[in-house]
């Protein structure tokens, strides 16, 4: 298997390459420190499997779906600190296949690049408890919906947002905008394909998240 460490940080990538060198099966066949190395370390060599951390200085999320544009086999896996929930359906959305945290065990590293390139995905323990934290499922996250091209919400998709996060039903969604029901429906289907999610939590953690509204007020939506 071809590896590349992709990460701005020296040591980790010296502590990255002592637990790869030492498994057979494992080549490292370059190391970036930022967007443009990786760029060239494809164009020269290739790989099955790029370790990143995307949130390293230098590097962006937006180098994933750049990199699956011109080679689509190369699969990501990220290892990153904490982030949120949000952060990470995104890094998910945007062409990550698998993600373990920099305080993972080193067999838990390891695990996560062999199921990768072997077409799997994989998440430590760590990161699947900060998304179902979320109410989220891993399984639900739309990632056919793929897509280079960044969230474009239109004003009436985020008032929908800011309503269905304050507890609204459709119904009375409907009411309060002087829309039908259906065409309620129709904004909310299309608002969870753009955001990559099949439920109402999914929404409402945008909401917080972008500050369409307050946490406050999405805790006590249940009371209205």
């Amino acid at each position: 298997m071809r590896l590349i460490l992709a990460d701005s940080n020296e040591l980790i990538r010296v502590g990255l390459r002592a637990i790869f060198n030492s498994h057979k099966n494992v080549e490292i066949v370059g190391e970036a420190k930022d967007n443009l190395e990786l760029i060239e370390l494809l164009k020269s060599f290739g790989t099955d499997v790029i370790l990143i951390d995307y949130t390293s200085p230098g590097f962006d999320i937006n180098i994933v779906p750049k990199v699956l544009n011109q080679y689509p086999n190369v699969k990501f896996v990220a290892i990153t600190p904490e982030q949120s929930a949000q952060t990470l359906v995104d890094a998910l959305r945007s062409g990550v296949k698998s993600y373990v945290k920099k305080d993972c065990d080193i067999s838990e590293i390891l695990n996560a690049i062999k199921e990768t390139e072997q077409g799997n995905k994989f998440f430590c323990g760590q990161i699947l408890e900060t998304i179902q934290r979320a109410q989220i499922n891993v399984d639900d996250i739309d990632f056919e919906s793929f897509s280079c091209e960044p969230v474009l919400l239109s004003e009436r998709e985020c008032e929908i947002i800011k309503l269905i996060a304050e507890g609204q039903t459709n119904a009375q969604i409907a009411e309060l905008l002087f829309l039908s029901n259906h065409t309620i429906n129709t904004h909310r289907k299309n608002i969870m394909a753009k955001l990559g999610v099949k439920n109402t939590a999914g929404i409402v953690m945008y909401a917080v998240k972008t500050q369409l509204v307050s946490p406050n007020k999405f805790l006590f939506a249940g009371d209205h």
